[in-house]
């Protein structure tokens, strides 16, 4: 059967999804997303995923996508980030048995993918993302989708993204904001380039930005004409938001453990959930904020969500007729409800800064000048620092790590293959090798297995000859009876 492409796609497998849980790192594990679909989602993607680890570690494989089977989390999209084609192609082919459709990453603002060099800092590099998207159109039993950020200027917003739909995307998201917009600079998004690509295009397209609540969804459909809405931190912090409600955060907490007990995940990422769904709540309680961030087992989360519960229900019982929310919060701090991000002058005053340029300064800007001056360092290079004084974050001061000739992740300094110590190892196995910079001796290991062999045959040979011996004198014995 010839795959789906384009509108066909859209209303066929994703089921004419409006509402979309959007890709998150670490955040729409499968645990989520059932959650999330439970209460209005009606299509979701997987945490971004690497394509190149993707394809060596069958462990990440198993964690991410070939865990428990489960029929409810359909349609689903599987999201790779990647910057070569026949790495992409091959990472997705190990995928599509198990999604409705490979997504490629061409989004991610932050500092991990300019390192790595793929997200939204590909977008530039228009010959190469277009030979990964033909690559994977042709190779791919389903269809391929792009999730991108948007140009300054529409006019290039448009062109590329007709570029992207003309080699092979089936399905576009728009994220109405550009690379630089991110942390506390991240502003509104533009839903006016958004509405420029629906019209530009002849494929489905998704927008992402300003989505707080289901009015929100609403009119983003209605202003822009697209098919469908996606939510990131809007969901986060409701995912009741495409219900349209409201729900007693302790509702959502409790409904989300219990899947986790299902399904587990890693207990990181429901202690970012709960931080996500408590986040007004633990503005007051300051001292529950702590346990949460220490605790180290699922009961140990559980009880710290059942203490804010019995917080919130005491100060309900107490509460006086009229009173109303406090910190301007739409609803009390006990409902879910949306987390308006601080600009950078908030965030100073949040912080206790005066405004200044300096203070002005965003979180994620300062990764880019870690000049070892700790008034321009994030918070825990802060705490860092008075660890230990003499370290410094200037990126000039940092050794250099020649990479591995196979993979490109940083190689062992005293590899005898120059590689990593996944690659030297699977390179030692093959070949029965050593590799003392690794620790891997194989060949060492392997010599003495046929010494110790040798030493048995010597040990049991003599017993053998006995043996013989003895039957050989038996024999003779019999042979004289038989005579006489």
């Amino acid at each position: 059967m010839p795959k789906l492409r384009g509108e066909a796609f859209w209303r066929e497998t994703l089921r004419s999804a409006h509402y979309v849980v959007a890709p998150m790192v670490d955040q729409s594990e499968l645990a989520w997303r059932l959650l999330s679909r439970r209460h209005g989602a009606q299509l979701c993607y997987t945490p971004m995923l690497h394509a190149q680890v993707f394809l060596r570690d069958a462990n990440y494989r198993r964690e991410n996508l070939y865990g428990e089977a489960c029929p409810e989390d359909r349609p689903l999209i599987v999201q790779f980030c990647a910057n070569d084609p026949e790495v992409f192609v091959q990472a997705a082919l190990l995928a599509q048995d198990y999604c409705d459709a490979i997504d490629l990453n061409l989004g991610c603002p932050q500092m991990i993918a300019k390192r790595g060099h793929y997200g939204a800092f590909l977008q530039e590099e228009w010959d190469l993302l277009q030979r990964m998207i033909l690559l994977a159109n042709e190779k791919l039993s389903v269809p391929i989708t792009c999730k991108i950020r948007v140009f300054p200027d529409i006019d290039k917003t448009v062109k590329y993204a007709q570029m992207l739909e003309k080699a092979g995307c089936q399905l576009l998201t728009v994220h109405g904001r550009t690379k630089e917009q991110k942390g506390p600079l991240a502003g509104v998004a533009s839903w006016e380039h958004i509405q420029a690509v629906r019209k530009a295009v002849n494929i489905p397209v998704f927008a992402n930005g300003n989505i707080q609540c289901l009015s929100d969804v609403e009119e983003c459909i209605r202003k822009t004409g697209v098919h469908g809405v996606m939510s990131a931190e809007g969901n986060l912090h409701n995912p009741a938001l495409f219900e349209g409600r409201n729900p007693l955060v302790w509702e959502m907490a409790e409904e989300y453990l219990e899947i986790v007990r299902k399904y587990p995940c890693p207990l990181s990422y429901v202690r970012a959930h709960l931080f996500k769904l408590w986040h007004h709540t633990l503005q007051v309680y300051h001292q529950l904020r702590e346990e949460l961030a220490k605790v180290k087992t699922l009961e140990g989360i559980v009880d710290v969500n059942r203490e804010l519960k019995l917080r919130c229900q005491e100060e309900i019982a107490n509460q006086k007729e009229g009173e109303k929310p406090k910190e301007g919060l739409p609803f009390f701090h006990w409902i879910c409800q949306p987390y308006i991000r601080p600009g950078p002058k908030e965030r100073c005053r949040e912080n206790g800064d005066s405004g200044t340029e300096k203070g002005v300064r965003g979180k994620r800007a300062l990764e880019e000048e870690e000049d070892g001056n700790s008034e321009l360092l994030s918070k825990n290079k802060q705490k860092k620092k008075l660890r230990n004084p003499n370290k410094s974050f200037d990126p000039s001061l940092k050794p250099k790590y020649a990479k591995c000739d196979q993979c490109g992740n940083p190689k062992g300094n005293k590899c005898v293959f120059n590689m990593c110590r996944g690659c030297c190892k699977k390179r030692a196995f093959k070949e029965t090798a050593d590799c003392p910079g690794h620790g891997l001796l194989f060949k060492t290991k392997y010599e003495k297995s046929l010494s110790w062999q040798h030493s048995q045959r010597g040990i049991q040979t003599p017993e053998i000859s006995q043996r013989g011996d003895a039957e050989v004198g038996e024999t003779a014995v019999l042979k004289e009876a038989g005579d006489s």
